[in-house]
């Protein structure tokens, strides 16, 4: 066993402790086959000797994380090239999950590229790339230069349009000439040459080794790796035809070579037309990034900023975190950052979609893109680059066109096996019109068989749900809604429940102090001084509202010497030597607090829809303050328009039952779970999901970071926090409610749009073959009806680009 003996060593994350060190040591250990198994906890690695007969690496991923520690992956894009077909892609996608230290590989045959998460510490990038090189296609990092992935899609267009005017310059001559052999174009006037045999050769040779040999290399490749593709079909179907016609132009020597019936142009005619479809589907492509273009000429592409006390107009890219920007009145902000002086209205509408202008001034920040109405700004960048909230959009819209969709599952497991079934229907069809059908007419079985094999080219399969995915995610994109991943753009539609929190998501989030109630009215500065100077500490919005309005009163703050927050019931703090308790009963009842006689008063508050919430000073009860977060202005139309989607609207929120009542009843929903800790939100969502509901949950603050995970789909208010963000499956960008039932819209309509796709996919291939077997379609007509396919699926996932809301 020594002599078999391999070593890896893994990243663990996670490890707080040396028993948590112990632990995964003594989980490895059990497994059968680890010879040795240590773990270093400052180092935060384990470092695994096995036996490579009896276990793997996967094995050992798998019980760390069972034992609720992650192991650190790396994830790597990466441009493919030589790609034809689904098998193609499916291919790549076996050989790279099989590869020893890849956790997850997908291929995305449309964008030509692949997402590969590996252990760096098992596998590098130069491993990945050597694997794709020998399973027959090429493989590089993929530039995050956007611009020049657009570059390289024109490029592409350019190249398949030289190569098609190329091949159909020559093989005009000899579709003219076959034409000219049909009784209804006798007519037609056929140049003797045309007939020619010779004069064939020399106009279908460079077709068929020129512009065909992209099919050979491929062909070649992939039957070199044990695998067929779509290459293999076409190389097959087209040297039939050709070296049968070689034959029969070198047997007619000394005869009347013009009457010979060739198929040179079934050959040249068959080639064309499929680098006709390449065009087609490489404009389709090139179509299919215009949400990430818009995107992207939303961008300024310079700045001005002050170097060395000159001001510079430098390149975007140019810029530092920390640079003063200047931005004059009509131009774009060229980052994010913060601004230093002046002040100025902002048109934020590519961000927000609201199209009234918002007031900027000292210490607000700014977002990229955005454009300065009419004052000049010094803003000091904060972000810039790839850290910009346009970037990140636009990297968010990229992974999601990139990713695959569970959907398309089964055509992978299709176009795996496909290609060699075809070529056994084609061998077979050949066989039956040979020996049996029309016994000895080879030229009549050849062409059969020919049809077979071009008709059944699985590219429409392959294209079918990459190519929607790209289009709905970027047709989102320009709605304001952020999908991450095709998993949930599919999912996204079967949500049956859309739980919403109130704070920030049904109301504005910026709550207004309405009511100061105190016992001690003499005391009443003193005692607003304590309790502004508690909430100061607190990032809560309530607490905030509070403080602004204290400020707003002329109120100064003492110094607090100590401070706790309670979630969901308040804050704890000693200002100016004096113990001060704020927040809700829960909090009155825990430390002993009596307050039965503000009891009417609080329920009168509560039923006007304010928050209020209690104050005791030095174990007394001490008054009430009460704020009120008034519900946007789209919440009613937007749960109305959830409401007529027949789901399930439900509110849920940590205030009080009375108070969430009154919110829930202005927003117009029935169904509100109040007085629910930060922790209890998760567990609310999994109730739901206990009951057989496919539950969205849509927030925008740290405390619902969890529940938007444990969600089936997590909906984070792009307005909010970078965690719930970070946590969610879909980000609203315009921090409108409306942007929910948009998602849902936009997911139901991608996948309709699939579904057709793989229907006319599926639906093409099954009829297509019988019908070329059974000889009513003639080999150039099976080629053009292949590339038909594939240019119908593209187009028809491009009618999402013009979805309407």
């Amino acid at each position: 066993m020594g002599n078999l003996s391999k070593e890896t060593t893994l990243q663990i994350s996670g490890m707080t402790c040396a028993a948590c060190a112990n632990r995964i040591e003594k989980g490895l250990k059990k497994i059968q086959g680890v010879e040795e198994a240590s773990v270093n906890l400052a180092l935060e690695k384990g470092t695994i000797k096995f036996n490579p007969e009896a276990t793997n690496v996967k094995a050992f991923e798998d019980k760390i994380e069972a034992l609720g520690f992650v192991v650190i992956h790396e994830k790597q894009e990466f441009s493919i090239t030589g790609m034809t077909c689904a098998a193609c892609s499916t291919r790549i996608e076996k050989g790279l999950n099989k590869l020893d230290g890849v956790a997850e590989a997908t291929v995305n045959l449309a964008l030509e590229t692949a997402s590969v998460e590996y252990n760096p510490a098992i596998v590098s990038v130069s491993d990945i790339i050597t694997k794709v090189d020998k399973l027959g296609y090429g493989a590089k990092i993929k530039s995050e230069n956007i611009e020049e992935q657009i570059d390289h899609k024109a490029k592409e267009v350019e190249t398949q349009t030289g190569k098609f005017l190329f091949s159909a310059i020559l093989s005009l001559p000899l579709l003219w000439a076959m034409v000219g052999h049909f009784e209804f174009t006798r007519f037609l006037y056929v140049p003797d040459m045309f007939m020619n045999p010779w004069v064939q050769l020399a106009l279908a040779t460079p077709v068929q080794f020129i512009i065909g040999k992209q099919f050979y290399v491929g062909a070649y490749k992939a039957l070199r790796n044990g695998s067929a593709n779509m290459d293999v079909l076409v190389a097959l179907g087209t040297s039939a035809a050709y070296f049968y016609s070689l034959f029969l132009s070198f047997a007619s020597i000394g005869s009347n070579a013009h009457m010979v019936e060739l198929y040179y142009e079934t050959s040249a005619i068959l080639i064309t037309l499929i680098i006709l479809g390449k065009l087609f589907e490489a404009r389709a492509k090139g179509r299919s990034s215009e949400a990430i273009k818009k995107l992207m000429n939303l961008q300024a592409k310079t700045a001005t900023v002050v170097r060395d006390g000159v001001e510079q107009n430098i390149p975007l890219e140019e810029v530092q975190v920390a640079d003063i920007v200047y931005v004059k009145p009509g131009e774009k902000v060229p980052v994010d950052g913060e601004i230093v002086e002046g002040k100025s209205a902002l048109d934020e509408s590519m961000l927000t979609g609201e199209s009234v202008p918002v007031d900027k001034e000292i210490g607000d920040t700014v977002i990229g893109a955005t454009i300065n109405k009419n004052g000049f700004l010094k803003i000091k960048a904060t972000k810039v680059g790839r850290d910009t909230a346009l970037a990140q959009i636009i990297k968010v819209v990229e992974e999601a066109q990139g990713s695959k969709a569970p959907i398309q599952r089964l055509a992978d497991q299709i176009s795996g096996v496909f290609v060699p079934i075809v070529v056994g229907i084609a061998i077979v069809t050949f066989l039956v019109w040979f020996l049996m059908v029309d016994q000895g007419n080879f030229a009549g079985a050849l062409e059969k068989m020919i049809a077979v094999l071009v008709i059944a080219c699985p590219c429409a399969l392959g294209l079918a749900t990459p190519t929607s995915i790209m289009a709905g995610s970027g047709r989102a994109a320009e709605f304001g809604v952020l999908f991450k991943g095709g998993e949930h753009l599919e999912m996204t539609h079967r949500i049956t429940t859309v739980i919403l929190d109130k704070t920030g998501t049904v109301t504005n989030g910026k709550p207004v102090l309405t009511d100061i109630l105190l016992q001690d009215s003499a005391r009443e500065e003193e005692l607003l001084g304590l309790i502004g100077a508690a909430e100061k500490q607190s990032e809560h919005p309530l607490a905030q509202s509070i403080v602004q309005g204290l400020k707003e009163k002329g109120i100064t703050f003492p110094e607090v010497s100590a401070f706790e927050a309670i979630p969901g019931f308040g804050v704890k703090a000693t200002v100016a030597e004096q113990e001060l308790l704020i927040g809700t009963r829960k909090l009155m009842f825990k430390n002993d607090i009596d307050f039965t006689d503000s009891l009417a008063t609080m329920e009168e508050l509560e039923n006007e829809g304010k928050t209020a919430m209690l104050v005791a000073l030095n174990g007394k009860y001490a008054g009430i303050v009460a704020v009120a977060d008034t519900i946007k202005e789209t919440s009613k139309e937007a749960v109305k328009r959830l409401k007529g989607l027949g789901l399930e609207v439900v509110m849920i929120t940590g205030d009080n039952q009375r108070t969430a009542n009154a919110i829930g009843k202005q927003a117009g929903i029935e169904h509100v779970v109040a007085e629910v800790l930060p922790e209890g939100k998760a567990e609310a969502v999994k109730e739901f999901q206990k009951n057989g509901k496919k539950v969205a949950m849509v927030g925008d603050g740290i405390n619902d970071a969890p529940a938007l995970a444990t969600a089936d789909i997590g909906m984070a208010i792009g307005t909010g926090t970078d965690v719930a963000m970070e946590a969610a499956d879909i980000t609203l960008i315009r921090g409108d409610l409306n942007s929910i039932a948009d998602a849902i819209f936009m997911s139901k309509r991608t996948i309709r749009n699939i579904k057709q796709n793989l229907f006319w996919a599926f639906a093409y291939n099954t009829l297509g073959i019988p019908v070329a077997a059974l000889g009513f379609l003639a080999p150039w007509l099976a080629g053009a009806a292949m590339a038909f396919s594939s240019v119908s699926v593209v187009l028809n996932a491009l009618r999402l680009q013009r979805v309407k809301l």
